[in-house]
């Protein structure tokens, strides 16, 4: 009897620990932990598709080429110390440049290979009528690569984070280097408790 008593007792306590979840809206800026974040993530995306579309590679490309360049994707290494997913702004500057209308992009290397595998089942199992051809993939003229670097200035209770994240458009024939993005964000971090 004591046990379920206690047991009664104890549960207000219990649940009064949960989880407790608040819904903000994906444009909203909430910094928890100071470190990267969504934010962040798309300030990047932002300024980058800003300045890519309005640099002057573009009007050049478009005359040479008799059309929209065609991107794909390469890496985008992040050098920093902390797991930052690159995927997130990319995918957005992908997307973004793609409604554009002024650039079209390839599948990256993962994606080939996963549709290539079902270009082969095609071969064997589709209809004369439905399947697809091999030989007839769109090849880029760009890659896009880039790197996430950050520095980081702590001291006790304080830190200065400093992130740049640098993309990059290459022309695959040339290897010139014919777009160079950058964005920096820059924050002042202070901790109740020493942890870095």
């Amino acid at each position: 009897m004591k046990k379920l008593c206690l047991a009664l007792l104890l549960m207000p306590f219990l649940f009064a620990c949960g989880t407790k979840v608040e819904r903000l809206g994906t444009h909203e800026i909430k910094d928890v932990s100071g470190r990267w974040n969504d934010t962040d993530s798309q300030m990047v995306a932002q300024e980058m598709i800003r300045d890519c579309l309005n640099s002057g590679w573009y009007a050049k490309a478009a005359s040479r080429l008799g059309k929209e360049p065609t991107v794909i994707v390469g890496d985008i290494a992040n050098e920093t110390m902390e797991h930052i997913n690159t995927g997130a702004f990319v995918e957005e500057m992908q997307r973004a440049l793609i409604n554009s209308g002024k650039v079209a992009f390839v599948a990256n290397a993962d994606e080939r290979g996963q549709i290539r595998q079902e270009r082969l089942e095609q071969d064997e199992f589709a209809s004369e009528e439905t399947r697809k051809a091999f030989g007839r993939e769109a090849g880029a003229d760009y890659m896009l690569s880039g790197t996430l670097n950050s520095i980081v200035d702590s001291q006790s209770k304080e830190a200065v984070v400093f992130y740049q994240v640098n993309m990059k458009l290459i022309d695959i024939e040339t290897n010139q280097i014919v777009w160079n993005g950058q964005k920096q964000i820059k924050k002042y971090v202070k901790r109740s408790k020493v942890r870095w």
